[in-house]
């Protein structure tokens, strides 16, 4: 039996165990979604926006740990998609992503909604692919989703051009790939995990630096064993938050620009780097030249272009995190001399004085306005019994969800990290959501980042996702504002985004519940009335408009050298500034 193109598409999907697909139409795919729509294995879920189905893809292979999947059309269908790709590719996030294109006759013509989409790709893929020949197809999609979820994981794009579509071919599955020249290394070398375990042992002041791919290989329990073991205090980057317990005795947060002050400080002071599925970026390292000047570091990856790439190490062992944690384990196990918790007990003094002197803080009047810290916070407190799954967008909002809701399991927190993507948390959100529809998932996000990709809402109405997004009002993007107080004495360019639009307007216009938390007494209701609420929905929480982020490490400075406070002549230097910037809205609008 010969099937066309498409219908070998979707039997691959099924046969990689593909249950959901996020996409937007065009010319070029309307075979491939002819199919998709008389078959019910698969949903569909349409999004508005291109951009949009690579998010919620992304999203849905945080939380799962299996690849998302994304179909979109070619020429803008494909431009759009591109951010997604960028970040999936910046932060290991294994998605496929399929591309319509024209007939293979046409490329290169310059025909209607042609683009090169393989060219656009190349450079924020692990891989792409264009299949010239329906015969190829089945192939094609076998390996694309093992180079997309093996090794370093990552977005794979799959062009299918409209004759590839239409042609028939007989159909067969491959079992398994062979890729020449691709053979990612899963076991480290036992001599370098000997040398790293005696490095441990020998350590007075060592640390761990936990990355991202601690959550992608599902290397955690290997972890939380170590740390316990050894007694050594874990720092955690962005990406990697989740994969120990936040409220951990061992925990000291996160690191890095707007790390905590004691994970920050004990990364500059130790005499041992224990680097697990990190990549040494520019935002935990801060001055390379000066990053933890007394220490030896071990560095632990299953991509070797990661290591030394930005800092020497001095033990490096390739291979999966999980495996070579597993193994070093097993060696620390049966070598282990004395008492690991007594040998470092000047270095936990230190820390816990750390931690006394400058904690996480902040102070929330009770007639004020609401601080954002406080808002998270009490959203932790709320809801921290119900291990939510936690989208942000990215700025200060970002940040103060990482400094103070504290996760205790790997796969429920979803930002951007790499590439930093304002627009990614609502529908990185609703496809953690539409994976897991009865778990609880909220996305924290800013007024500006908001309305990057808040056309979702007409997916999360449509599809019935109930995805709690709760917006920090303060009418500017925020960290802009910051770093322009900071830096650039208080000139708010292009940074003041006045008070538009009414986001619970938005919110009922597209159908979904909008509500509005005005002041610090009535936080705790206001969250117990969203979670209550079985449908998507907006809460709008105005709140201080230049609170800033700290603490903070100032680009290009070192860990230890941290910005800890305001100084004194910031608020007044604030009120010109925002003055000036209503003043002259003022103008343009009566001119």
């Amino acid at each position: 039996m010969q099937l066309s193109g498409a219908e070998i598409f979707v039997e691959s999907l099924k046969r990689e165990g593909v249950k959901i697909i996020f996409g937007l139409p065009g010319g070029v795919v309307l075979k491939i979604f002819d199919v998709l729509h008389q078959q019910k294995d698969i949903q569909l879920i349409l999004t508005r926006h291109e951009q949009g189905a690579g998010h919620m893809a992304e999203g849905y292979a945080k939380a799962t740990g299996r690849p998302g999947v994304a179909l979109i059309t070619s020429g803008p269908g494909m431009t759009n998609v591109i951010t997604a790709l960028a970040d999936a590719y910046m932060d290991s996030v294994p998605i496929v992503c399929f591309s319509g294109q024209v007939p293979t006759a046409l490329i290169g013509n310059d025909a209607f909604q042609e683009a090169d989409n393989v060219g656009l790709s190349r450079p924020c893929t692990k891989y792409n692919f264009l299949v010239k020949d329906v015969n190829d197809l089945a192939q094609t999609i076998k390996e694309a989703f093992y180079i997309a979820s093996t090794g370093r994981p990552g977005p794979v794009l799959v062009d299918i051009p409209k004759d590839v579509s239409m042609n028939k071919t007989s159909f067969k599955y491959p079992d398994s790939v062979y890729i020449r020249g691709y053979n990612p290394t899963y076991e480290g070398s036992k001599w370098k995990i000997k040398q790293a375990a005696e490095a441990i042992m020998k350590s007075r002041r060592p640390i761990l630096y936990v990355g991202g791919g601690v959550i992608f290989s599902g290397a955690s329990e290997e972890l939380r064993e170590l740390a316990e073991m050894s007694h050594i205090p874990v720092d955690m980057t962005l990406m990697a938050l989740g994969a120990f317990p936040g409220d951990h005795p061992l925990s000291l947060g996160m690191l890095g620009m707007h790390g905590t002050y004691a994970a920050n400080m004990a990364i500059h002071y130790s005499d041992l780097v224990i680097a697990v599925g990190a990549r040494f970026d520019d935002r935990v390292t801060g001055k390379v030249s000066e990053f933890c000047p007394h220490a030896k570091i071990i560095h632990i990856d299953i991509d070797p272009t990661s290591i030394r790439k930005n800092i020497h190490v001095d033990i490096p062992i390739v291979g999966d995190c999980k495996r070579v944690l597993r193994e070093l384990n097993n060696v620390l196990r049966t070598t282990v001399n004395g008492d690991q918790k007594e040998l470092r007990k000047p270095w936990w003094d230190q820390i816990n004085a750390w931690k006394a002197e400058h904690p996480l803080r902040y102070e929330q009047p009770a007639d004020g306005r609401i601080k954002p810290q406080y808002l998270i916070d009490r959203l932790y407190h709320l809801t921290k019994d119900r291990d939510p799954i936690v989208a942000t967008d990215v700025g200060q909002h970002q940040m103060w969800t990482a400094q103070f809701f504290k996760l205790t399991s790997p796969r429920t927190w979803l930002t951007s990290g790499g590439l930093g993507t304002m627009g990614f948390g609502f529908p990185a959100a609703l496809g953690a959501q539409a994976a897991f529809r009865n778990r609880l998932v909220l996305c924290i996000a800013g007024d500006g980042s908001i309305q990057m990709n808040s056309q979702e809402l007409a997916t999360a109405v449509v599809e019935k996702l109930p995805v709690k997004v709760f917006i920090i009002s303060n009418q500017f993007h925020g960290m802009v504002r910051q770093w322009q107080d900071l830096f650039y004495e208080g000139r708010y360019a292009a940074s003041y985004l006045h008070q538009f639009p009414d986001f619970v307007k938005l919110a009922e216009a597209y159908g979904a519940v909008g509500l509005r938390i005005q002041t610090p007494n009535e936080v705790d209701d206001g969250i117990r009335e969203a979670l209550s609420i079985d449908r998507p929905v907006f809460v709008d929480v105005p709140v201080d408009q230049f609170e800033n982020c700290y603490p903070m490490i100032p680009a290009g400075g070192c860990n230890h050298e941290m910005l800890l406070q305001d100084p004194p002549e910031l608020r007044e230097r604030q009120a010109v500034g925002l003055k000036s910037q209503q003043e002259g809205k003022d103008r343009i609008l009566t001119a």
